[in-house]
């Protein structure tokens, strides 16, 4: 059986997988009521495990040493109240060739390299260029699938991420160029590079000694 995540964890890691972002981003990553997600907002800062920034016009929440401390503990207590520990390290292993080529895709997106090794901004003038890059990340968007399937038929909160991608890519195929690498949350690369952190996260693992880094 899959299993549902309770709120407080959900509200927490939204703000680890995010990185910084507002109480209606951390309400809508796992479509909670915003009264839900204040509470415990409120309780978060209250203990110490997130803090308050602002840069510009933007503020938002992001979590504190002892909140990340404070997530990576819960996300393990439930993977093994779950027994979900080793079935996700099996979709982990599964997932790091394709972050791979996800990384190499990215990268040809934004950077064009010639012959001699030197590089420039991709300019998108080679149609047959990015139309390479494009038929990879559908190629990926494929092999997502299962493995989000894998994940979420043990944990729930694994749920969207082969449609987050999906949505992002087909807006770039309909000429939004912007939603393969761009800054918005809701591009290839951000949605990616979300799952990614969710599973090391998940497992505990540093960034530093991550195989996928």
């Amino acid at each position: 059986m899959t299993h549902v995540s309770g709120s407080a964890l959900l509200a927490l890691h939204a703000i680890r997988l995010k990185g910084f972002v507002d109480t209606q981003g951390v309400a809508d990553r796992f479509r909670m009521p915003v009264g839900l997600a204040e509470s415990h907002l409120r309780e978060f800062r209250t203990r110490g495990w997130i803090s308050r920034l602002s840069f510009g016009d933007d503020a938002g929440w992001s979590l504190t040493e002892q909140g990340r401390e404070e997530n990576e503990r819960a996300l393990g207590d439930e993977l093994a109240a779950c027994g979900a520990r080793v079935s996700v390290e099996t979709t982990f292993r599964a997932f790091l060739p394709l972050n791979k080529r996800l990384v190499k895709a990215c990268t040809a997106w934004q950077m064009t390299i010639h012959p001699d090794g030197t590089m420039r901004d991709n300019d998108h003038s080679d149609t047959e260029h990015d139309r390479r890059i494009l038929a990879e990340l559908e190629s990926l968007a494929q092999d997502l699938t299962p493995i989000c399937a894998g994940l979420t038929t043990r944990l729930a909160r694994f749920t969207g991420y082969d449609t987050r991608f999906g949505a992002a890519l087909t807006g770039a195929l309909a000429g939004d160029p912007d939603l393969i690498t761009g800054m918005s949350n809701e591009s290839c690369h951000r949605i990616w590079f979300e799952l990614h952190e969710d599973l090391i996260a998940t497992l505990g693992i540093d960034r530093a000694h991550d195989p996928a880094a």
